[in-house]
């Protein structure tokens, strides 16, 4: 567990709970419980924090989507980002955008064990979410790219993905009389580039925040939000599962990489840290939110259910040199199995799905 990490949550908590204080946005367009843009302080009433159960102040929501100082946001590039998102003239073929792989219908995934890509040809990988991207600090399972304007220009230029050079990809864009306007609003004197491409769309996807799950409302008190197997489930996920020792804080992960000991030839990590045992078959810990939208699991997309996810970790995975210290078998009942299951059920919310904007073609 990173102790800046902690630390930012733990003080999160403590505002949130004896402050009475909470950060709310200036602009209007809220997603969930993230609001976006500028913050101010608003006093509203105090609550008593649920007994004395300081374990779940960990876990609550922040109150704004931070955006950086470089591409900070405004709703007109959001609305930018969102037409770019969903439009399939940023594939070489047309056939593609980058929604079809990371659907609002799929938590923001594609639903398939591995990602398809250029040709209709299957990828090595199962294709990650990009709900609350807005929180990482670094993108792709192995963590090759360092910034979420990054990640919007890799798929574009991958030649297994929507193989998109750049050069080719700014004419196509500038053919598109629409575009342009739209660019010239947001982006004054920069016009229609690569640098704005990326930071109209990594804006978008900063909004993609997970609503209000079950888990929420009883973490701020309603104790019928959720079952009492889920509630022994999530005393489980801090404790003998040792889930939280990776997946921590309100967005489920600590944005490390780990071998977790599935029985796969593919490095992840490994492949830029060579020298490093342990990072040898690592990928990065993905959030829990919209879980159960987001089947199969696992950076290969190997197993179908969350029981088999909990069955994966109880049995400890492949016994190597690379697998993480905190793999073992845990020994857990069938119940246990069963709880920490409707536990990892709460965070799922109700997804409304995006519809997507169309340009005239």
């Amino acid at each position: 567990m990173r102790p800046d990490y902690l630390g930012r949550m733990s003080l999160l908590a403590l505002a949130a709970v004896t402050s009475g204080v909470v950060a709310l946005g200036s602009a209007d367009v809220t997603f969930g419980a993230a609001l976006v843009g500028e913050t101010r302080q608003v006093a509203v009433e105090q609550k008593a924090a649920p007994g004395t159960d300081k374990l779940k102040a960990l876990y609550r929501r922040p109150a704004a989507i931070p955006f950086p100082k470089d591409n900070p946001y405004t709703p007109e590039k959001a609305a930018l980002g969102k037409e770019l998102y969903f439009d399939t003239r940023l594939s070489v073929t047309s056939a593609q955008s980058c929604g079809s792989c990371h659907s609002p219908s799929f938590g923001w995934g594609d639903g398939l064990a591995v990602g398809v890509g250029h040709g209709m040809q299957k990828l090595g990988r199962h294709t990650p979410t990009v709900i609350n991207a807005a929180w990482s600090d670094i993108f792709m399972w192995d963590g090759r790219l360092p910034t979420l304007e990054d990640q919007a220009l890799g798929p574009i230029q991958s030649t297994g993905e929507m193989n998109m050079p750049l050069d080719e990809l700014m004419a196509r864009l500038k053919s598109v009389p629409e575009y342009k306007p739209l660019f010239d609003r947001v982006f004054p004197q920069e016009g229609i580039t690569p640098k704005t491409l990326a930071k109209a769309i990594a804006t978008y996807e900063r909004t993609m925040v997970s609503e209000r799950a079950p888990f929420d409302a009883w973490i701020e008190g309603d104790e019928k939000a959720i079952s009492e197997p889920a509630k022994r489930g999530f005393v489980l996920f801090n404790s003998k599962a040792q889930c939280a020792a990776c997946h921590e804080g309100w967005n489920f992960t600590n944005e490390g990489f780990q071998d977790i000991g599935l029985p796969s030839d593919d490095v992840g990590r490994g492949k830029f840290v060579p020298g490093v045992v342990k990072m040898q078959h690592a990928f990065k810990t993905p959030s829990l939110r919209e879980i159960g939208h987001r089947l199969p699991y696992m950076h290969d997309g190997s197993l179908a259910t969350l029981e088999q996810v909990v069955e994966h970790y109880d049995s400890g995975g492949v016994d190597r040199a690379s697998r993480s210290d905190l793999m073992h078998p845990l020994g857990l009942t069938a119940q246990e199995k069963s709880d920490l299951v409707a536990f990892l059920k709460t965070i799922d919310s109700p997804l409304t799905p995006t519809a997507a904007p169309v340009l005239p073609r």
